[in-house]
């Protein structure tokens, strides 16, 4: 489900659970071990790919519907985890959107150090709402980090999915590149912060990168327990199995 390729210091870690790599729980798990893998194996930096033409397409909600409370309660802990790993990581995190990238592929972009998007009839954003789910706290906090409040409100609450250039243009992203220079561009950017002397580089990272890591620092077992709630409730189910019918007849 994950592949890892080495570029020197730069380890990419590409999606690969076809179709759509949509994240189900086998997915997060490797995401978070591979991550883990990266930093305990002395690599400096990491970058976050997929197949060309899709990065993620998020949340497998076909797949995560039918479990029960106690594995959706475990699946959203191992998110947050992910998030938060990529949030604090001492080392930088390049997210080359290799494609389409809604909903869970726009989370694990929001949180990186860098965006590469590629170029083409591709989408990305929150599109949570779209589907019956509030965006979560933690999520609606790195948007504002990183678009800005009002953007954020914007996209969030409409739920709005945006090609490359709208995603560019609000800040979203901060490259849109060819696809098959997504990778390479993800990986020349993080070679090029690594080459700064690296005390330097490092310390003021660790301080400009405490306003993204500190979208945990509130988020502990009841918080995740109602956001399971509201997986659950009439309204979110009644969304998502509509939307589970959608993708049947496509």
């Amino acid at each position: 489900m994950l592949e890892i390729i080495d570029h020197g210091a730069v380890r990419e870690l590409r999606l690969a659970r076809p179709p759509a790599n949509a994240l189900d729980p086998a997915l997060i798990s490797s995401l978070r071990a591979g991550l883990a893998g990266a930093r305990a194996a002395g690599r400096e930096a990491v970058v976050l790919s997929g197949a060309p033409g899709r990065f993620s397409g998020g949340l497998d909600v076909p797949a995560l519907l039918p479990l029960p409370r106690a594995e959706i309660r475990e699946t959203w802990k191992t998110f947050f985890g992910v998030m938060r790993d990529i949030a604090a990581s001492p080392i930088p995190t390049v997210a080359a959107l290799t494609g389409h990238s809604p909903a869970g592929g726009t989370v694990l972009a929001l949180f990186a150090d860098y965006r590469v998007m590629a170029d083409g009839p591709y989408v990305m954003g929150l599109n949570e709402v779209q589907v019956g789910l509030p965006v979560p706290t933690p999520l609606l906090r790195a948007l504002t980090y990183v678009v800005g409040a009002r953007q954020a409100e914007r996209l969030a609450v409409g739920g709005i999915l945006m090609s490359p250039a709208d995603a560019l243009r609000c800040g979203l992203v901060d490259e849109v590149v060819a696809l098959d220079a997504v990778v390479p561009r993800a990986v020349a950017w993080a070679s090029e912060l690594l080459s700064r002397p690296r005390a330097a580089m490092t310390a003021t990272r660790r301080q400009a990168r405490r306003a993204i890591a500190s979208v945990f620092d509130d988020l502990d077992e009841r918080y995740v327990e109602t956001v399971v709630d509201v997986w659950f409730s009439a309204e979110t189910q009644t969304a998502m199995r509509a939307l589970v019918a959608r993708l049947k007849k496509s």
